[in-house]
């Protein structure tokens, strides 16, 4: 995969930034507990917003998508002149979630990975995080459990980016749909545990405190 120098270097910025767990970093620097200490544990805007701040959560939410989408963005509007093109940004966007999930700054222990994903698919297509943003927030105003949202937005995301691509509304490239295809199997793996509390209807719904 890293047939270049300069690939490897995409990978390695890309994973850095994503290291970058802002959950904990924002509840810091505004003097809130750590978020892995309350509700499901999980470094995340969903679980920061139990702690009843939402400006915390807000910014989480922001900053955690950003760094998803930063590094694709920069790769396909910038990245020719290097020879850097659908490939890479691919590589990058798979880079910045693995650092969310897996960050080096934090032992390798950090959230499901929702944002950053987002992030990425907004990188890829505006339209195709937004379409799979729009999945979300309708199963997510329906039912009010966000776990529950991310799992049938994320299993569905590479079912839209085929879709849409095959219409000509996005690139369609197979580097780009395997990195979907990768985020979406570690989102739903990732939120195993909540989806056995679905099954069991313990999970908390949206602005609910997880005791």
């Amino acid at each position: 995969m890293f047939q270049s120098p300069s690939l490897l270097l995409v990978a390695a910025a890309a994973y850095l930034l994503g290291s970058l767990n802002f959950a904990v970093i924002i509840s810091r620097v505004m003097g809130l507990h750590d978020p892995r200490s309350y509700g499901s544990g999980n470094p995340g805007a969903t679980n920061v917003l139990r702690s009843g701040n939402k400006k915390a959560a807000l910014l989480t939410l922001l900053l955690d998508a950003l760094k998803g989408w930063l590094p694709v963005f920069v790769v396909l509007q910038f990245g020719a002149k290097w020879q850097l093109g659908a490939e890479a940004a691919a590589v990058a966007g798979v880079a910045a979630f693995t650092g969310h999930v897996l960050p080096v700054f934090f032992r390798f222990k950090g959230g499901k990975g929702v944002a950053t994903a987002a992030g990425v698919l907004f990188g890829i297509s505006p339209w195709l995080g937004l379409l799979v943003l729009l999945t979300w927030l309708l199963v997510a105003v329906v039912t009010r459990y966000s776990s529950l949202a991310a799992v049938i937005a994320a299993a569905s995301t590479p079912m839209i980016y085929l879709f849409g691509a095959q219409r000509g509304w996005w690139l369609l490239a197979g580097a780009l749909f395997q990195a979907c295809m990768i985020m979406s199997i570690v989102l739903v793996w990732r939120h195993k545990q909540n989806i056995h509390r679905l099954l069991n209807k313990q999970e908390p719904r949206i602005g609910e405190k997880k005791q």
